[in-house]
């Protein structure tokens, strides 16, 4: 199973009708969303089930049985598959499209997008190569590569600005 979930504030039609279409070209292929009550007033996926909202217990066992994640480029839902060790698929939500105050999402995602485990759709028409490729790749991700702890740049620069006051 493959989980969708777009967090739980903002619809994002835009990744909700690229992966429903995508399901329509892979018949078999099992997705399961959370689209948020507002994104399900907008656009209802025709080729998979979903919920508007879903407990905590039943999200992380959904993350659990998931072969990997879609998402977009919060860092809640990267930072869920990383320490569930599943590779996740993301779309970045774009401000000038009004599907988030700003563009952080499209930086946050070219930062991470030479990471392990982490695949980037720039556009919905990048979605279907980027969730090929991880199937193809299969479900698990090399945690080994994957560091719960900060980078040793990120923890250098912080202890030059504490230590240079």
């Amino acid at each position: 199973m493959i989980f969708l979930t777009i967090g739980s504030h903002e619809p994002f039609d835009r990744l909700v009708r690229a992966v429903d279409d995508w399901v329509a070209m892979h018949p078999g292929v099992e997705v399961f969303g959370q689209i948020t009550e507002r994104g399900a007033a907008s656009y209802a996926p025709k080729n998979f089930p979903w919920v508007a909202k879903i407990a905590p217990g039943e999200y992380q066992a959904k993350v659990d049985a998931a072969e990997f994640l879609i998402a977009h480029a919060g860092m809640g839902s990267i930072i869920t598959a990383l320490r569930a060790n599943k590779p996740i698929v993301v779309l970045p939500r774009r401000g000038d499209l009004a599907e988030t105050r700003n563009d952080h999402q499209i930086a946050t995602a070219a930062k991470l997008a030479s990471k392990p485990g982490i695949f980037v759709a720039a556009t919905e028409a990048d979605l279907p190569a980027q969730l090929d490729a991880v199937r193809a790749k299969g479900g698990q991700i090399d945690t080994a590569l994957v560091s719960p702890f900060a980078e040793d740049r990120l923890i250098a620069a912080i202890r030059g600005t504490i230590f240079s006051r």
